[in-house]
């Protein structure tokens, strides 16, 4: 039997007729991951991608594969491996396309991963108290890092007047103009239709923020089914009760694949410089042209930025949001840094242990 390989190969050695898209595209499968393998290791092991997370494995599907392999920390939702049935946990996981991460939270300074592959980030937050600028920064960042399009979705715009909606779209929109603002109803409004430009064939996108701003909500909208548990948010603080308690994907009818997120009550950051940078980017193009270059823009004279504080060009309280995110990072990121340098350190000292013990 002679297998088509077609589904794998760039687009260039495609047949240029038009065809319905195999059940790998679907799941998103696209040429940064076909460049990563050859046809001649396809048999043995095929690729197939995770769709869900599990305390005991996660599950995976492909052409012809759907099965669970054992839990790794290092694998996350979103990942492409090339399934090996006769050794599931060799499964080799191939390069991402991007990466969600976050620092996990407890004292350890651990990094969780988030989700992988995504194209689109939308970060979701409802129009009451829930809605923090502090906090959409953070998801902007963690998008921007990991070269994720963010969109911000502000739900629930019944649950406020006209001119309070137009207010936090306004200040949404404030965050950066490279991110787009959609205000929808996930209960009663055209939710594929405002979502449609970013929810393609072959494309996949994730929804993230705090729970019960309508995440689930938002997703089966979009799949046009109640196939996600939800439930309303308190009404003493606009809280909401966890329902997602795993990251999961979900298959649309038309070939989008839908990321839907556990709310994340703390988002610590961690190696998003960059993404900091590109959030604040006329602050950071500020800070260049202080005296010192070790300016931590206090109180140092010739800080460029506390003299447009002085002149009334930048908000004070934005750049005290920008520090406090920035040294955030630089702590967390060091952490890191400080414990794989010991344990490289420490893998180096048992080597040579080892070498004397051997003469």
């Amino acid at each position: 039997m002679t297998r088509d390989f077609s589904q794998f190969l760039p687009p260039s050695l495609q047949q240029s007729k038009p065809r319905e898209l195999s059940l790998l595209e679907q799941l998103g499968w696209q040429n940064f991951f076909a460049q990563q393998i050859s046809a001649e290791d396809l048999d043995q092991t095929p690729p197939a991608r995770v769709i869900e997370v599990h305390r005991s494995g996660l599950h995976i599907r492909g052409e012809g594969i759907d099965t669970m392999l054992p839990p790794d920390a290092e694998v996350t939702v979103g990942d492409w491996v090339l399934y090996d049935a006769d050794h599931p946990a060799a499964s080799r996981v191939l390069e991402r396309k991007s990466l969600l991460k976050r620092r996990a939270p407890g004292h350890d300074r651990a990094v969780q991963l988030i989700a992988a592959n995504l194209d689109t980030g939308f970060i979701v937050t409802s129009c009451n108290q829930d809605f923090n600028i502090a906090r959409l920064e953070r998801y902007v960042a963690l998008c921007f890092e990991a070269e994720v399009d963010p969109v911000i979705v502000l739900t629930k715009p019944d649950l406020c007047e006209v001119d309070e909606r137009e207010a936090f779209a306004t200040q949404a929109a404030t965050i950066s103009d490279r991110v787009p603002v959609v205000v929808v109803n996930a209960l009663e409004g055209d939710v594929t239709g405002a979502l449609a430009g970013w929810c393609k064939p072959g494309r996949t996108v994730g929804f993230l923020g705090s729970s019960g701003v309508g995440k689930s909500t938002l997703v089966n909208a979009l799949s046009g089914t109640d196939a996600v548990a939800t439930q309303d948010i308190r009404e003493d603080d606009s809280k909401g009760r966890h329902t997602t308690t795993r990251r999961q994907l979900h298959l649309l009818e038309g070939g989008c694949v839908v990321l839907d997120t556990p709310g994340m009550r703390e988002l610590q950051l961690t190696d998003v410089q960059g993404g900091v940078a590109d959030v604040f980017a006329d602050l950071s193009e500020l800070a260049e042209g202080c005296k010192f270059r070790d300016c931590q823009h206090e109180s140092e004279p010739g800080c460029m930025v506390l003299a447009a504080v002085d002149r009334g060009e930048v908000d004070a309280a934005r750049v005290a949001r920008w520090l406090k995110l920035a040294r955030e990072d630089a702590f967390n990121s060091a952490t890191l840094a400080q414990r794989k340098a010991k344990g490289r350190a420490l893998s180096k000292l048992v080597r040579e242990v080892k070498k004397r013990k051997k003469s």
